[in-house]
């Protein structure tokens, strides 16, 4: 049975905690918290950014493409083409910037205040994927010689990273 329930959420205008080790954080609008955009196309995100230096690490979005709205602070904001170029700008209050379908892109906090924005992507259930975590978090880890030999750093330098990320988890 269908309600009116499953087509609102509330308190979308409330700051999420950045109080953490990214001081940034994401609060979701899509198809398992708002059931009504089953089947749709569209969700919603607020992110909310700590003063200095709160970041939306570098992620894609599988299934989906970002359009971002600044309502507060400024960003550095980029992402890098399927051609390895990086394609970046800062953000202030009102500005508007696109990130693709499925590249890696990141927001970071430049300013001195904290930082909100909202964005809107393509799919009612947009997935996410941080590239760091997954690469260093996965369960079971990737071999240390197969990250060491892609990012061309010491085995024991990916053994650290992975310990990290496993201890964040």
């Amino acid at each position: 049975m269908v309600t009116a329930e499953d087509f609102v959420l509330k308190g979308f205008d409330k700051a999420g905690d950045t109080n953490n080790q990214l001081g940034f954080n994401v609060t979701q609008a899509s198809v398992m918290q708002l059931p009504g955009l089953n089947t749709l196309g569209i969700s919603m995100v607020r992110l909310d950014f700590a003063a200095p230096l709160g970041l939306n690490p570098p992620h894609t979005h599988p299934r989906a493409t970002e359009i971002l709205v600044l309502i507060e602070g400024t960003l550095l904001v980029g992402f890098i083409t399927t051609n390895n170029t990086l394609i970046s700008t800062t953000l202030q209050k009102g500005d508007v910037f696109v990130f693709p379908n499925a590249l890696v892109h990141f927001q970071l906090n430049i300013g001195d205040v904290n930082a909100v924005a909202i964005s809107a992507l393509s799919s009612q259930n947009p997935g996410t994927q941080q590239v760091a975590r997954t690469l260093f978090g996965a369960s079971p880890p990737v071999d240390p010689a197969v990250l060491a030999k892609a990012f061309m750093i010491d085995p024991k330098l990916v053994q650290l990273l992975q310990n990290k990320f496993k201890s964040s988890s």
